[in-house]
């Protein structure tokens, strides 16, 4: 159970760390490599002000911020609580099934390229954080 705990308590130091120090401030934690060379606006671009804006209750502004990173939370605590489940009874994090997981892997990357597209395209600009 070691695992999901560390990662359960690294994950609420981060939104800790991003509630207390706000990355609505310009350059408060750095810039983004790709925006900062191509103008390009990544798939997390915005992730950082949007766990700020969760951690101050603006659900609005969090989904202002990064629209698919708010709506992947619910099924990112799912898996963490699948895992949590799974270690908590002794039984293997991932079962044998590699066929599903190059599937899903294979669409989390789709979703994140045709995110990344369609927010930097001009009828998508209201994805751009």
């Amino acid at each position: 159970m070691r695992s999901p705990l560390v990662v359960a308590g690294a994950v609420g130091a981060a939104t800790v760390a991003l509630h207390v120090r706000d990355p609505h401030a310009s350059g408060s934690w750095g810039i983004c490599p790709l925006f900062a060379a191509t103008g390009i606006y990544c798939p997390g671009c915005g992730g950082l002000r949007a766990v700020n804006d969760l951690t101050n209750a603006d659900l609005l502004g969090a989904a202002s911020s990064n629209l698919l990173f708010v709506a992947s939370i619910p099924v990112l605590a799912f898996l963490w609580a699948r895992w949590f489940g799974r270690s908590w009874q002794g039984r293997p994090a991932m079962p044998g099934r590699e066929r599903s997981q190059y599937l899903l892997a294979a669409v989390v990357v789709a979703v994140l390229l045709v995110f990344t597209v369609v927010r930097n395209l001009p009828f998508g600009s209201w994805l751009a954080p």
